[in-house]
């Protein structure tokens, strides 16, 4: 599982995944013009066009990742010991990767029972 990952990054490797996708079309098309000359200037038009609509989504997935992150919240992850940040009830560590919930009933273990586990170890 170790593909998985927390939310907020999962929104940002959509929105990194845009922009690369974005540049990859304004460069193509811009090569369309040292490709095919004057001819190339459609492809060009077209390459740039649906780049910058790429780009601007991206730059939207961005501003909606950071403004979830602020709102996000934080708690420690029991595995690795880091402050990680958390959407919905249930999410994974940004780091990690481990399953973390705030939903008592769908938890595998309490709080309490981790204290008293830490404590033995």
């Amino acid at each position: 599982m170790k593909f998985k990952s927390a939310k907020i990054n999962a929104f940002r490797t959509w929105g990194l995944l845009l922009t690369m996708l974005g540049m990859g079309l304004m460069i193509m098309g811009t090569a369309g013009i040292v490709f095919w000359g004057s001819a190339g200037k459609v492809v060009a038009a077209v390459g740039l066009v649906i780049g910058l609509v790429s780009m601007m989504a991206s730059l939207a997935i961005y501003f909606w990742a950071g403004m979830l992150s602020t709102s996000a919240v934080q708690v420690e992850c029991p595995e690795c010991h880091k402050l990680t940040k958390m959407l919905g009830k249930t999410d994974r560590c940004m780091f990690c990767h481990t399953i973390l919930t705030m939903d008592a009933a769908q938890a595998t273990i309490t709080a309490e029972e981790l204290e008293i586990q830490q404590l033995k170890h």
